[in-house]
């Protein structure tokens, strides 16, 4: 797995944490264990840099699920950055897009705002900006909505 750009993060700062090129059963536990350490309660956002990754098997998948699950019990935000329509493609087959943002640019994943609602924070809706829920899908043989990706 390749280094983090930036595990401990300045005050406000995410943290942005590079994925490898591939993620599964030889390098889950190692990912797993990275994501964990950047998921504290101080820590306020934390990236995942999909950027190079091009396979993330289901083990892989389970383990981004269980990344956003401590995610929400310590007030933080898991983020995937992801630019891999192939890599996108399985995330949204698998239903990913529903409980975690999906990012195609580090800009877009930076900028992203949160509001709290009841008490708890959420995503301020923001056209073409992640993919996330039903507003990322779409109907059979239908055009993505502008500034999306497919």
């Amino acid at each position: 797995m390749t280094d983090t750009v930036s595990m401990t993060p300045a005050h406000g700062r995410p943290v942005i944490l590079t994925l490898p090129a591939e993620i599964d059963m030889a390098n889950v536990d190692a990912i797993g264990a990275q994501l964990a350490a950047a998921l504290t309660p101080s820590t306020r956002v934390v990236i995942a840099d999909m950027t190079a990754t091009t396979f993330c098997d289901s083990i892989g998948i389970a383990t981004l699920i269980r990344a956003r699950k401590q995610a929400t019990a310590n007030g933080t935000e898991l983020r995937l950055l992801l630019p891999s329509p192939d890599v996108l493609r399985v995330m949204r087959l698998q239903g990913v897009d529903a409980v975690l943002p999906i990012y195609h640019s580090l800009e877009q994943a930076l900028a992203a705002p949160w509001v709290t609602i009841g008490g708890t924070r959420v995503q301020a809706p923001r056209t073409g900006s992640a993919t996330t829920g039903d507003e990322g899908r779409r109907r059979p043989g239908s055009s993505p909505p502008p500034g999306r990706c497919r």
